[in-house]
């Protein structure tokens, strides 16, 4: 089976909608917050990483990774950064070693997690936004996540549901079935 072409299950995503000028300075939207910055986490990172990530693996949402995973693939991690130099956010982009069952290069995303403070405030559009524009630097054909969430986002960003066996077999088979995540692709 093979992965739909983009026109069919996998559209790429929409661009988003940009109100003028004149309609988002009449608009009611509270004050932006504060600017941050989308960077490659470092070594450096990894205890931010994993503290950011403890919400969201306590409450079901992230699957726990020992502390050394932060440290040792801090490279497939982009983090949001404040302007106080906190991280407000991170999801880690994997290329497979495989490819998918199609044969496409294939990467996932994983780890996305946005601080409770920043969410609905755009950090994670950005964080995902720039995996994309990544996953297209890297030459990679398609991206798949696994989510226990809505996956809203993603959704609003091209991905889809699709059947874990469009996956490549080792990712596939690292899901765990009792978590019941969503499987959702996107192809670049």
């Amino acid at each position: 089976m093979a992965l739909p072409r983009p026109a069919t299950l996998l559209p790429r995503a929409p661009r988003p909608h940009r109100p003028s000028p004149a309609a988002s300075a009449e608009s009611a939207a509270p004050a932006a917050p504060a600017a941050f910055s989308v960077r490659t986490a470092h070594p450096r990172d990894a205890a931010e990483l994993a503290a950011l990530s403890q919400p969201f693996i306590s409450s079901g949402a992230l699957r726990p990774r020992p502390f050394h995973v932060y440290a040792q693939r801090a490279s497939d991690f982009l983090v949001a950064e404040g302007p106080d130099g906190a991280l407000d956010g991170c999801l880690a982009l994997r290329l497979l070693p495989e490819p998918a069952h199609d044969g496409r290069a294939a990467g996932v995303v994983y780890n996305f997690c946005v601080a409770h403070r920043r969410q609905g405030s755009g950090v994670g559009a950005r964080l995902l936004a720039a995996a994309l524009a990544q996953g297209l630097s890297r030459s990679l054909d398609a991206l798949f996540t696994a989510t226990t969430g809505s996956g809203r986002l993603f959704l609003r960003y091209g991905f889809a549901p699709v059947s874990a066996d469009l996956a490549p077999v080792s990712w596939a088979r690292s899901l765990d079935p009792r978590r019941n995540a969503q499987v959702l692709a996107r192809v670049l």
